[in-house]
This record gives C-alpha cells, structure tokens and sequence, in this order.
C-alpha cells in the first residue's frame, strides 16, 4: 500500500492543487512540471532520509522505549516535514504569484468548504463522545501496527483520550489563522518571498492555549505510549518490528526507482 501510495502521489498531488485553484491552460501545464520536479526530488533526497529514520526507530523499539527515544521520534519526523514543505513550498511559489483574483477567489470558497467540513467530523457530539472517537481512532491507528489490543490495553487508550485535552477547537481556530495568512500572501503576489518560511513556522503567530494544550497532550501521549510498549505481548512486538523493517525497505525500494 505505501508503494502504490507513493507511485500514485504525483497525481494526487496535481488534483489537489488544481481542485483548490481551478487552474487551465499554461498554469495547469506549470504545475505538471512543478508536481514532477518534487517529486523527483523527494525519491531522491527524502526517502533515504525516512529509509534512515525507520531503520533507527526499529532499532531502538528493540532495545525498550524511553522518553528520549519518542522525543528523538517527535522532533525526527517533523524536521523531515520541513524539509519538504520548505522544497515544495520553493517549487509552487512561482506559480501561486501568477493566480488571478478568480483563482483566489475559487481557493477561498474551498477553504470553506474544508472548514464546514472540519466542522462536522471533529467538532460534533458532546465531549464524551468526542473523547470516545478518539479513543476509537487511535485504537484504530495502534491496532494497524500492532494487531489487537487487549482489554487492558485498550483502557490505556482511553485512559490518555480521558485525560489529554480536546484540540478540535484550537485547531479549527489555527486552520483559519493560517488559511487567512495565505490568502493575504497569494492576494500580495508574494509567494515567492514568504511562503517558503511560512510553510516551515506554521507555529509562529499560534495562540498561547493552543500551545500549552498541544504539549500537554502530547505528554498524555508519551506517557500511554511507554505503558502500552511495556505490556505488549511477543505477538506484538514482533508485528511492530516487522512493520519497521517493512516501511524502512519500501522507502528504500522507491527511492531507487526513477519514474
């Protein structure tokens, strides 16, 4: 699935940009190029990157999880995050300084839409309900990597879900503080100038709240995480240390393919 994923992702990439924009003629043939050229680049420069990261992260899953090694996790994957937004932030700017107002106009009624959308999967039911669909999902998201969870197991997760804090909210908020920065920059005809470092500080300007809730939770997370890693069975673990083994090798396999 991550192969086919990956092999697909330009295509994903092209519709998405276009269905945000409405793009015809010369700037969808621009982005053709733009999407081709990141891509080219993240085969070769990302994925021995991620390849690495697996490869580590398998490593010390094997030896036992301390806090440092989710911290090391943490800051690993978001410092490759950047890495790639700044890249593809580079490539796209040119082209978003040539949208017309119409353009802008189609991206704003998108942003909407995603908004309404946001709105009515996260941000509905009460607050037990909310805690309980985020029990489910991480369950979900935990069960893929290391089959069934016991009973036990599964009070863990619902244990963290009762006690970190709910971010819907603040992250509804956030989404539309970036999208209303975009905007501003793309009416501006400054992608060029800004946007590169916009897309790597996304945090800058982000409500102290938001802030303090997001490091809470993510402390409610480490803290499950290390229990669960204590109690899982062999069955368990060795599906764990399989799946990282697995994604190190398609990182691997993909980035020495040349489409």
């Amino acid at each position: 699935m991550v192969r086919f994923a990956y092999e697909n992702a330009d295509v994903y990439l092209r519709w998405r940009v276009e269905s945000y924009f409405d793009l015809q003629g010369a700037l969808s043939d621009d982005l053709d190029e733009r999407v081709s050229g990141f891509m080219a680049w993240h085969r070769a420069k990302a994925l021995p990157q991620y390849a690495k990261l697996f490869d580590e992260a398998g490593q010390r899953f094997a030896r036992g999880l301390q806090p440092a090694d989710l911290d090391w996790g943490y800051d690993a994957m978001r410092a490759q995050a950047k890495e790639s937004l700044r890249e593809g932030a580079e490539r796209l700017a040119p082209l978003l300084d040539r949208l017309s107002s119409r353009e802008i106009a189609h991206f704003e009624r998108r942003l909407a839409e995603d908004n309404r959308k946001f709105a009515r999967e996260n941000l509905r039911g009460s607050e037990g309900e909310r805690r309980k669909r985020r029990t489910e999902r991480n369950v979900e998201r935990l069960e893929d990597w290391l089959g069934a969870l016991t009973q036990a197991q599964v009070g863990r997760v619902a244990l963290y879900s009762a006690r970190a804090p709910l971010l819907d909210e603040f992250r509804d908020a956030d989404h539309k503080r970036l999208q209303k920065e975009l905007v501003a920059l793309l009416r501006a005809q400054a992608a060029r100038q800004r946007l590169p470092d916009a897309a790597v500080n996304w945090e800058r300007g982000r409500d102290p709240a938001y802030a303090a809730a997001l490091d809470a939770s993510r402390k409610e997370y480490i803290a499950m995480a290390l229990d669960l890693e204590r109690s899982l069975s062999a069955e368990q673990r060795a599906r764990a240390a399989e799946r990282f083994a697995r994604f190190a090798e398609d990182f691997r396999a993909l980035s020495r393919e040349r489409k």
